[in-house]
């Protein structure tokens, strides 16, 4: 079966569920008014785009000099669906004594498939204040 007929035969099954977990409901849709998910099309560009997380997070973060500073470990997508912040673990040993900071996306490069934050060094992550997800 070809890639093209798995996708639709998931967008049909989708638009059959959603009918019939709607039928006899007061407000009813109706159905192919709403979609729900992504579209074939859009399908395909999520398809063709990469992974954060085969290829962001958990990887390590390197200064310009090759020194290894840290290691990503979340994204922050702000209100407006922007990622904006990268979350950098610097230091400890086996999660003990690390200490999380936020990092501008922007500040980042790519250098022959690493992270690099230019200027950085351990200490200089260790001394920036601490990260912490709100409550």
């Amino acid at each position: 079966m070809n890639r093209r007929a798995v996708l639709s035969g998931v967008v049909l099954a989708s638009a059959g569920v959603i009918v019939a977990g709607s039928a006899g409901s007061a407000g009813a849709q109706v159905a192919g008014s709403t979609t729900i998910g992504v579209s074939v099309e859009e399908l395909k560009a999520v398809a063709i785009g990469w992974s954060a997380k085969k290829k962001i997070l958990g990887k390590a973060v390197y200064n310009e000099k090759n020194e290894k500073i840290g290691v990503v470990d979340d994204l922050i997508i702000t209100p407006d669906k922007s990622v904006s912040y990268a979350i950098i673990g610097a230091g400890g040993f086996l999660g003990m004594g690390k200490h999380d900071v936020a990092i501008p996306v922007g500040q980042f490069k790519e250098d022959k498939g690493r992270i690099v934050l230019a200027g950085a060094t351990k200490d200089a992550l260790k001394a920036m204040p601490k990260f912490e997800y709100a409550k």
